[in-house]
């Protein structure tokens, strides 16, 4: 299909075995499917592009949104009773507390016109947040088609591996369809493809090739390099737009963009600027202003346990060790002493982000040290992006 291969690049051969596990409308499909790869991968854009541009009835849900069974179970028959609410007229919302509640209601709502003989597809994306939910929910939703002897398949999408995900007790196997990282090829090619129609595909993919050369070794994420790629190429045209320049400059172009490289390298996956901040601090020239940039914005995106990691950093950095009991035991008594971090591993990100310090030298026996660099400024704002008060527990403040 000459439409669907323009739309999603790169995955010819997933694309393609999923269209062959799909077959006709009145085929049934293998019971459950297993895709699985790391974060941009394509996994979640794949499926949904696909049910959609063939046009397949479909319910698509996340299980960070649906954490608990019920929230789950009715998203899903609620989706699936909107897709035959035109036929039946003004459908209410169905309420569900147990997974043999949901294959009883199931098919009554796949009883629908609209449905008969076709494949039913139920989307279930973040999947590994399933386990940890009721026990029988996953090796119920890996045997549904079985269950409700209809003609429905169970997509699960998960960043983890199926060896990782599979019950104790046993159960069901689906397909398993692996989704690799996107070679730096994919890369070139996927980026390039979002190029401005007012610039040649010549000039726009040697942009790419430059920023995928600064870019690459430290960040594979397609959606990361796609914001980096939008938020960085005013700077690298600005000479041709100017007058100062031609497309085929390299060298001028390569000269002006390398210093607004250099600095956009501090933001990534952190994102403490938004497109706009990013673009009017490049109009402040002076190392002072960049330097406070990195201190002076008040939300940090980065994952919701680092953020934690950082405030407990901030803490053991500042506070007298003495005060340890007083802040965090409720009962004054002997505390067993435990290692903060396990491994050296865990806190690499946060030194990177230079939000961290090494202190200790490398043949410490009791293991690396590190002190927290941020302001108390900075460490409020990450705190109270995860209700957490800071204050309260600085021996400073007391």
């Amino acid at each position: 299909m000459p439409h669907l291969e323009n739309m999603v690049l790169c995955r010819e051969s997933q694309v393609s075995t999923l269209q062959s596990l799909f077959g006709e409308r009145h085929h049934f499909s293998f019971p459950s499917i297993f895709i699985y790869g790391h974060t941009a991968s394509g996994k979640t854009y794949v499926t949904q592009t696909l049910l959609k541009t063939l046009e397949l009835p479909h319910v698509f849900v996340n299980c960070v949104e649906c954490f608990t069974l019920r929230l789950l179970l009715e998203k899903i028959l609620n989706k699936l009773s909107h897709l035959t609410s035109s036929e039946e007229g003004c459908s209410t919302e169905i309420t569900c507390e147990t997974f043999n509640d949901f294959v009883r209601l199931f098919k009554q709502v796949t009883k629908a016109e609209s449905l008969k003989d076709q494949t039913v597809y139920i989307v279930l994306d973040k999947a590994e947040y399933l386990r940890d939910m009721e026990a029988n929910l996953l090796p119920g939703f890996l045997r549904l088609q079985e269950l409700t002897d209809r003609n429905v398949t169970v997509i699960f999408l998960s960043e983890i591996i199926w060896e990782k995900f599979r019950p104790d007790t046993g159960c069901f196997e689906p397909f398993v369809l692996y989704f690799p990282d996107y070679s730096i090829g994919h890369l070139q090619k996927i980026l390039s493809h979002d190029r401005p129609p007012e610039y040649s595909p010549d000039f726009y993919a040697a942009y790419i090739n430059i920023l995928l050369g600064v870019f690459y070794t430290v960040c594979r994420d397609l959606k990361e390099l796609r914001h980096l790629a939008v938020l960085n190429f005013p700077k690298y045209c600005e000479p041709v737009v100017k007058g100062e320049a031609n497309e085929r400059d390299t060298r001028k172009l390569w000269r002006n963009i390398e210093p607004h490289l250099k600095k956009a390298m501090q933001t990534v996956y952190l994102r403490e600027v938004s497109s706009s901040q990013w673009e009017k601090l490049q109009k402040d020239d002076s190392d002072s202003g960049q330097l406070k940039g990195l201190s002076a914005y008040t939300h940090v995106e980065l994952p919701y346990y680092s953020k934690f990691i950082l405030i407990a950093a901030y803490l053991a950095s500042y506070n007298p060790a003495r005060t340890d009991k007083r802040f965090f035991l409720k009962h004054h008594g002997k505390i067993k002493k435990t290692n903060f971090l396990k491994k050296h591993e865990k806190i690499t990100s946060l030194v990177t982000l230079q939000l961290l310090t090494l202190v200790s030298h490398d043949d410490q026996l009791e293991g690396p040290k590190y002190k927290c660099t941020v302001s108390l400024d900075f460490i409020r704002a990450v705190a109270r992006t995860v209700n957490f008060d800071i204050i309260k527990y600085l021996y400073d403040f007391l």
